[in-house]
């Protein structure tokens, strides 16, 4: 294990960061209290329980979720996609360094980036409304793992995009939206039928499922299967990424 290199790839990623603190930091803190501005004064003044949990406390697992996939593929995405960009990642695939290592680096940055703000975002939250935390262990596994398993993805979307358009389609364009229809900010349970059985095939009503229970011990899915498809993801993402290593897809050409 080459952990210099390692470790120099990750307080690259870690110093970009810090360079754009405003956008990488605050900007979600100021998204966060606007959005319990408007979902919770003008909607938890129509809705004040949802499973027996203040409206208010129901949507906070939903705000971290939708922070914490946005994140992590957008810092692991521009971390790779900007050395193939500016010509450097011949650089990197000429460094003693091996796939395994690179990734560690560039994914340990994002997947670390991600979960600060989402204990920051928590943080926010808790200024707002109580926030329980009935499983602390849960809660911090379905953070980590959802953090690694996304920064995974972003580190495929960054290899893959070819310009900044297709670098922000996949968050903007499907991500975003697919957190909005599953179950961010509300019970699938309150879908009428056929809606939730189509809700069911939406893959991020699971992590949103599992990580809200972590919080109050109920969520719309078992979750064993909520870990079983955040863990199945991840493996996906592995798979996906050892490919591109191996046929140097979008690397050397």
């Amino acid at each position: 294990m080459n952990v210099h290199g390692v470790l120099a790839i990750y307080r690259f990623e870690m110093a970009r960061a810090l360079r754009t603190l405003w956008q990488s930091l605050v900007t979600p803190v100021i998204t966060t209290s606007l959005y319990f501005v408007v979902f919770g004064g003008a909607i938890g003044s129509r809705i004040n329980q949802v499973g027996g949990v203040g409206y208010g406390s129901f949507i906070v697992p939903g705000l971290i979720m939708l922070s914490l996939l946005t994140q992590s593929i957008g810092n692991a995405s521009v971390g790779i996609y900007f050395p193939k960009f500016t010509g450097t990642i011949f650089e990197l695939l000429s460094a003693p360094i091996s796939a395994m290592e690179m990734v560690l680096g560039y994914v340990g940055a994002a997947a670390a980036k991600s979960v600060i703000l989402g204990l920051i975002i928590l943080g926010t939250a808790a200024c707002f409304v109580p926030v329980p935390i009935a499983h602390p262990v849960a809660m911090v596994a379905f953070l980590l793992l959802t953090s690694i398993a996304f920064s995974l993805f972003g580190f495929i979307i960054g290899v893959w995009a070819k310009g900044f358009e297709q670098l922000n389609f996949v968050p903007a364009l499907l991500i975003t939206p697919l957190t909005f229809l599953g179950g961010a900010f509300y019970s699938i349970d309150m879908l009428p039928q056929p809606w939730r059985t189509v809700s069911l095939f939406n893959p991020v009503v699971y992590l949103v499922s599992g990580f809200r229970w972590s919080f109050f011990g109920k969520g719309d899915v078992d979750i064993g299967i909520s870990l079983a498809a955040t863990a199945a993801f991840l493996l996906l993402c592995l798979g996906v990424i050892a490919w591109i290593f191996r046929t140097g897809y979008r690397l050397k050409n």
